[in-house]
């Protein structure tokens, strides 16, 4: 019950809709209620005697808008015309009425439809707005499979499901409450013995909606991993293919829609039976009416007679298809919450890595980062052990080693990706965890290993994170990341859209656009994570000489395999298993039988080599 009332909270900001729902729903259920009610007039016109018929309602409530008084108004004018012409009226008051009823349901569903669609866009947002806040470590073990699922599939499903039932539990009781009223007034002892009757089929639906949950979450379960072996499928297709691979993600493809299939058909097993279940109830009470009510009428020992038994059964009728309406509504609410606890359980995943309360805007940056004792561990795997080291403010710090060794893990520890185990980060001896996340990544400019573009223009990818840039500072950053030449020998030059991740771009040309990115923040601190690694001989001397001009008075922490690039390097870290075992300039470093030594001599550089080139 907590979920209904939760997910109701998204439809909060359009409460004011209510009067208006409820208006146009009582005025709805009044119309309707009207149709049924001409229909005894109009038996009693077509098969009693007319003087009968006329005069049947002579009673007067003292009520004026009681259905007795309204068949008394009724036959009182209906003795005063024709039959032919008492029976056009009829025909016209019942028109007059579906109109009016259909006109007041149109605007229901209207004000439904607005309230259910804003109210799931609410939803999708917030699921959305979770994930892009949730801190890095939440990533490493998520599939990315199954958040498309959640942010798509399963809030489609809530749409579908609980959202739709929702609004039918809201209108459909008003008009079963109208024709009861209908029904009492024909025959308050039959209707009682249909009181005893509904209930029984009502917890037959019951019993079969509550067996769907389960069988919804194993569904769920296995639509989120099938999206995250397509994900991964479309990300690695140029693999795939190089192995010949095809056969291995079609057949693990094809086992989970087999296990998805056989899930969906168990669920819809029972789902499906719950309306061919109400149909027959339903059925079976009106069968079951019609003999009692039959029995009353041949007795004449009740105020029963064929006209109104006749509405009666019409009424009842019409009972039963909102009746349907609310099991539908039941069954539906037990598959959709299972997708509810999916988005919920997301959007209740804490964040880790968050603003303390007393955190503060790091407004300028005047003189050095320092590590103190830093341990870092992912779960149960220690990547990080002890490590210190300080950067002054206008230097650059290069980091090297084997892959795995915590060179990355670092850099994303500056960035406050994470916050580390043990020990501090320290920005003019300020912990960065005092430090706003906001403010500390505003001084931050970042140039990963992988370049991560969007499906945009080339303008939009240079200028993300800084919309306000026009194209002469885009321009600019382009020119001194050397990428401008070869953006205006496209089609559309800065306009052009470069594809899903820029799959229309080379390799280089991608990295030259994630430098151009970081320039155009113009940060003060810089992060380069083998920023050159996708670059050929050519363009990575070009992109050197930029990040030569780059690096002059910013603080820079660079991270790379091809020792080349960092040999200006004011402070060399080597990392082996997580900890620092070596530190210096090129100079001293090559001095020295280390690790250093070794992995200059493995690139073939001879370590008595000049200077040349920047970080």
């Amino acid at each position: 019950m907590n979920t209904y009332f939760r997910l109701l909270q998204y439809a909060k900001p359009y409460k004011w809709l209510i009067p208006q729902y409820f208006v146009y729903t009582l005025l709805f259920v009044l119309f309707s209620i009207v149709n049924l009610a001409v229909l005894a007039p109009l038996l009693n016109l077509l098969f009693k005697p007319t003087s009968t018929a006329a005069t049947e309602t002579t009673s007067v409530d003292s009520n004026p808008w009681s259905l007795e008084q309204f068949y008394t108004y009724l036959n009182e004018f209906i003795a005063t015309q024709t039959k032919e012409d008492a029976l056009y009226t009829i025909c016209l008051i019942l028109i007059i009425s579906v109109v009016f009823a259909n006109l007041f349901n149109y605007l229901t569903l209207m004000l439904q439809a607005k309230a259910r669609i804003n109210a799931v866009t609410n939803l999708r947002n917030s699921v959305f707005n979770r994930i892009t806040e949730l801190d890095m470590g939440y990533f490493t073990d998520a599939r990315k499979g199954d958040l498309m699922t959640k942010v798509s599939t399963d809030v489609q499903n809530i749409e579908a499901t609980i959202v739709n039932s929702l609004t039918v539990l809201f209108k459909e009781p008003f008009l079963i409450m109208g024709y009861f009223f209908i029904l009492f007034f024909i025959s308050a002892e039959l209707t009682l013995y249909t009181l005893i009757l509904v209930p029984a089929s009502g917890s037959a639906i019951s019993y079969i909606a509550k067996r769907l949950k389960r069988r919804a979450q194993f569904t769920q379960e296995s639509i989120s991993r099938l999206t995250n072996i397509l994900e991964e499928t479309l990300s690695g297709i140029r693999v795939i293919k190089a192995f010949n691979a095809q056969w291995y993600t079609q057949k693990k493809f094809t086992s989970e829609a087999g296990v998805y299939a056989r899930q969906s058909m168990k669920m819809a097993t029972k789902s499906n039976l719950s309306a061919p279940l109400a149909q027959v109830l339903g059925t079976s009470m009106l069968c079951l009416i019609l003999l009692i009510g039959g029995h009353m009428v041949l007795s004449h020992s009740h105020q029963l007679d064929p006209s109104k038994f006749i509405l009666f059964l019409i009424t009842f009728g019409q009972l039963i298809v909102p009746a349907k309406n609310i099991a539908n509504a039941f069954t539906n609410i037990q598959k959709g919450l299972v997708s509810s606890e999916r988005v919920f359980q997301l959007i209740d995943t804490p964040i880790k890595v968050i603003d303390h309360a007393n955190a503060q805007d790091l407004i300028n940056y005047k003189s050095h980062i320092s590590f103190e004792g830093v341990d870092f561990a992912y779960e149960d795997r220690k990547v990080l052990n002890d490590i210190s080291f300080h950067i002054a403010k206008g230097s650059t710090v290069a980091m090297v080693g084997q892959s795995g060794s915590g060179k990355s893990t670092i850099a994303d520890l500056l960035a406050r990706f994470y916050d580390p185990a043990e020990g501090s980060i320290r920005v003019d001896g300020l912990d960065i965890k005092d430090i706003t996340i906001s403010s500390l990544r505003k001084k931050m400019g970042i140039v990963t290993q992988e370049s991560i573009l969007f499906n945009d223009t080339i303008r939009q990818n240079i200028s993300f994170g800084k919309a306000e840039a026009d194209l002469e500072e885009i321009i600019a950053a382009a020119k001194i990341a050397n990428a401008h030449q070869f953006i205006m020998q496209l089609e559309k030059g800065y306009d052009t859209i470069i594809g899903e991740r820029g799959s229309k771009l080379s390799g280089g040309q991608k990295q030259r656009m994630s430098i151009a990115r970081a320039l155009l923040k113009n940060p003060e601190i810089l992060i380069l994570d083998e920023a050159t690694s996708a670059l050929d001989s050519e363009s990575e001397k070009l992109v050197q000489d930029a990040i030569l001009n780059l690096t002059k008075n910013r603080t820079t922490l660079v991270i790379a395999h091809r020792l080349s690039t960092i040999q200006n390097a004011d402070l060399i870290l080597v990392l082996k298993e997580g900890k620092i075992i070596q530190s210096g300039s090129h100079l001293e470093l090559i001095k020295e039988a280390g690790v250093y030594k070794t992995l200059l001599e493995i690139q073939n550089m001879p370590h008595a080599q000049k200077v040349s080139s920047s970080p």
